[in-house]
């Protein structure tokens, strides 16, 4: 099975999810440091659709100025373009295999698509 994280090695939470893909025999994980290729427009929307989550319940708060910048009660296509703009803006990590997709705050909600 391949599965895709879309990876901060900054955060704690993204790197325990990290551990639990590469501890997973079968899995072969494909890692994206969204910081260094940032994500499309589209991308984020699958992911969001995918996960069941809005852009608004994945934006990043805490250690950016989203809040500042009026993000936080922005529509959806302005959360997106910022995000994009700036993907520090999009809390993490989010894994992706053929059985879906999970925001994995807790880092074991990864198993539910494993």
């Amino acid at each position: 099975m391949k599965a895709t994280i879309w990876h901060n090695p900054a955060c704690g939470t993204s790197r325990k999810t990290l551990a639990i893909l590469e501890e997973t025999p079968g899995v072969e994980v494909e890692v994206v440091q969204y910081l260094k290729t940032p994500y499309t427009a589209d991308k984020l929307r699958q992911l969001f659709r995918d996960a069941g989550l809005t852009a608004r319940d994945a934006l990043r708060l805490r250690g950016t100025d989203a809040e500042e910048r009026g993000l936080k009660e922005a529509d959806e296509d302005a959360i997106v373009a910022a995000m994009v703009a700036n993907p520090a803006y999009v809390d993490r990590p989010f894994v992706e295999t053929e059985k879906g997709v999970r925001y994995c705050r807790p880092q074991d909600l990864v198993r539910e698509i494993l």
